[in-house]
Parts: C-alpha cells; sequence; structure tokens
C-alpha cells in the first residue's frame, strides 16, 4: 500500500496543511485503486495534486466532525456537474447518518436524495469487514463524542490502521494489535486540561501503538496552534519503533 498525506492539520486547516485526508493506494486489476481516507476542510483541493478526482474509487469517512468530512459536498459538486456528465456512483461509507448530513450541509434539507444518486452511501458495522478492491477495511468504535471510528485497511499482508479523532481507548489497541503502521492522532501535551473522550497526547499515542505492537508510528491531527516538535517529544520515549510526524504531500510505503 502506498499512503499518501493530503492534510493532517488538526481540528482545522492550518497555513501549510488541509484538514484531515489520507489518500492510500494499491495496484489492482492492472491500474491504480485510490481509497480515500477523510475529506476535510481543504483537502478537496490538495488531494487533485496526487490522484484525479475521477479515479477515487471509495471515501471511508472516521466520524461526521467537519474537519474530517465536510468537502465531501465539494465532491458531490465535482460528480454531478462533470463537464462529462455525471460521473457513477461511488461508495461513501460513513457514520449512519452521513448521507443526511451531507444534505444539511449542501442545500439545507433533511433529504438524501439527490446525494444519494450520487453516493452509495454505506454505514460502517463494527462487527463486519467491507472489500474494495484490493482493500479490506474494518472498524471499531472510538471514544469520542459524536459516533466515531478507527478504519483498518488491510491489502494482502499488510495493514494499515488509522485512529481518526479518539481519546485513549482499548479498541484501538485491539483494532491496531500487529497492523505495519498505525496513523495516530495526538492532538494535546500532557500538560493541557484535556476534555475526556476527545483526542490524545503525543505520549498516549506512542502508548497504544507499543500495546499493540505496531510496526511504524505516524503522528498526525495535531492543531495549528501547537508545536508538533513538542508532540513527537513526548511520544518517542514511549515507542521503541520508527515515529515520523505526519507531513501534507508525503508518501509511505505500507
Amino acid at each position: 500500500m502506498r499512503l499518501t498525506v493530503v492534510g493532517c492539520a488538526g481540528s482545522f486547516p492550518g497555513p501549510d496543511s488541509p484538514a484531515s485526508c489520507y489518500l492510500v493506494q494499491a495496484d489492482h486489476d492492472g491500474r491504480t485503486y485510490s481509497l480515500v481516507l477523510d475529506l476535510g476542510n481543504g483537502a478537496l483541493g490538495a488531494l487533485q495534486r496526487h490522484v484525479a478526482l475521477e479515479e477515487i474509487d471509495v471515501v471511508a469517512l472516521s466520524h461526521l466532525h467537519v474537519d474530517h468530512w465536510i468537502d465531501l459536498t465539494s465532491f458531490y459538486v465535482v460528480r454531478t456537474y462533470h463537464p462529462r456528465g455525471p460521473l457513477p456512483r461511488l461508495p461513501v461509507v460513513g457514520p449512519v447518518d452521513t448521507a443526511q448530513r451531507l444534505a444539511q450541509a449542501y442545500n439545507g434539507s433533511d433529504q438524501a436524495r439527490p446525494a444519494d444518486s450520487v453516493f452509495e452511501f454505506v454505514d460502517w458495522k463494527a462487527d463486519e469487514s467491507l472489500t474494495y478492491g484490493p482493500f479490506t477495511l474494518r472498524v471499531a468504535r472510538m471514544a469520542h463524542p459524536v459516533e466515531a471510528y478507527a478504519i483498518r485497511v488491510e491489502h494482502g499482508d499488510r495493514a494499515l490502521v488509522y485512529s481518526g479523532d479518539t481519546g485513549p481507548c482499548d479498541a484501538l489497541v485491539e483494532l491496531a494489535t500487529g497492523a505495519d503502521a498505525l496513523l495516530c492522532e495526538a492532538s494535546f501535551l500532557e500538560h493541557h486540561r484535556r476534555p475526556p473522550d476527545l483526542h490524545m497526547t503525543g505520549l498516549e499515542a506512542a502508548q497504544h501503538a507499543t500495546r499493540a505492537g505496531v510496526g511504524r508510528l505516524l503522528i498526525t491531527h495535531v492543531p495549528p496552534w501547537m508545536d508538533r516538535a513538542d508532540v513527537l517529544a513526548e511520544a518517542l520515549p514511549a515507542f521503541s519503533g520508527s515515529i515520523d510526524l505526519a507531513e501534507p504531500g508525503a508518501t509511505h510505503h505500507i
């Protein structure tokens, strides 16, 4: 798998990065298959540096806070009003009310139509796996104020786990066990006053990675007001494997 960081700014876009968006690609049936994990504000523009929007095969949303999905409204415009005509329905996997939230954000309506003529909405189920092209997807519910999931992407014998947004929780460790890489959020420092079940620190991300026995930790979702080096410094002592900060535009081979 090839993981490209499209946007990694936490909670809102920063001066150097859109909000959360990650492109996962692998060869499949003689072409490159493209999975997009989250589509936060500002991400759709940057995504076009790495893949043509017509070539995206599936979108998977961890949760419906704006910084993780709102550019789906712009992607709706792309697929509806493309000069070649409406593009084929695209699978969008997410929380149960994704279609309604898209309709509300786009035109103020609670009715999923016409969005469901553009996207094929699929609800996450924590006890089921989904297969799209070369990828198998599994999720676990995270500790966050809204319905939120970590996503495990498997391709052959390789596995990538994306935490989405979460406070510390055993479910992330269980889902990430044995994964080759954990793309994990870290939004606070240890001395910050933190609401429960919201976000983690770099230290907590590293502790979860260690407990899960992952091969590599990629720290992401650091808010623009934070010094990312401080987050990394807190993580380093708690994980003996490779640790990197997610950088917009960087590609990692999993």
